[in-house]
């Protein structure tokens, strides 16, 4: 199994403590969280920082962005193998109403959209929103 440091180095990242903080944070994560999440998470540490390694992890296909239609951008890591392109990659997110809540629903990919000519798909989101397995109670 391939350790963090071998990951980041992988993606040609360098090492640093915070970014295996920060990686480490994720990953201890079940759900989506904001860029607030990870500041909260680590009030000691420079914002820019965070909002750096947050920025270099989405350019190198670590962690992907989630607009859950809340107005607040998140973040969550990718699955091994992801290289976030459109044909291959996307998968559903499922959005709680009622604890606010954000998951990545891996394992239901979304099927390739073919757009009319002229068209380019740049980005494909889909959200499902309802109430999550915890607040329902099953």
């Amino acid at each position: 199994m391939q350790t963090i440091e071998e990951l980041l180095e992988s993606k040609n990242i360098r090492v640093t403590a915070m970014r295996l903080l920060i990686y480490k944070f994720l990953a201890e994560k079940q759900i989506a969280v904001t860029l607030s999440d990870i500041e909260n998470a680590f009030e000691k540490a420079d914002r820019t920082t965070l909002y750096r390694t947050v920025k270099t992890f989405e350019e190198k296909d670590i962690v992907h962005q989630i607009d859950d239609g809340t107005g607040i951008t998140k973040y969550a890591l990718c699955e091994k193998g992801c290289n976030c392109e459109l044909e291959t990659d996307l998968h559903l997110h499922f959005h709680c109403n009622n604890c606010n809540e954000t998951v990545c629903l891996t394992e239901h990919k979304i099927p390739q959209i073919k757009v009319p000519d002229g068209f380019v798909s740049e980005n494909v989101n889909l959200v499902v929103k309802g109430i999550c397995d915890k607040c329902s109670g099953q």
